[in-house]
């Protein structure tokens, strides 16, 4: 859904704050390409499906910047959602000091991105 709203070939989700740092890289679709070719090695791990032929993958070194505040605020989102989805998972990485990210992100010292509405965990 992501690459296809970088693309411009759907109505749904075209302002979902998640893509904005896609979309204003100077590289979105390849961007979205790299970024998605990593979930597929994920995805084979954990045995979903996820047509790999839909991408355009090609060799990138570029760099999404994120802020570490962002990153640290999305995981404590991702451990709200687990406390009742995977309570098991959730108790595995509540403890995480070291949060890996994809190697398209560059993380840069900063809080929480502008445009992040903000919730309370």
């Amino acid at each position: 859904m992501a690459k296809k709203v970088l693309e411009g070939n759907t109505k749904w989700y075209k302002n979902h704050p998640q893509l904005d740092r896609f979309k204003k890289s100077k590289k979105p679709i390849v961007n979205i390409n790299t970024y998605l070719a990593a979930l597929i090695i994920e995805a084979d791990i954990r045995s979903y499906k996820f047509d790999a032929s839909k991408l355009d993958i090609k060799k990138n070194n570029s760099k999404i910047k994120v802020t570490e505040g962002q990153i640290k605020y999305e995981f404590q989102h991702l451990l709200k959602k687990l406390k009742n989805r995977d309570p098991q998972k959730h108790d595995k990485i509540k403890s995480i000091k070291n949060i890996e990210i994809h190697p398209i992100f560059e993380i840069i010292e900063w809080e929480i991105e502008s445009r992040e509405i903000i919730q309370q965990f």
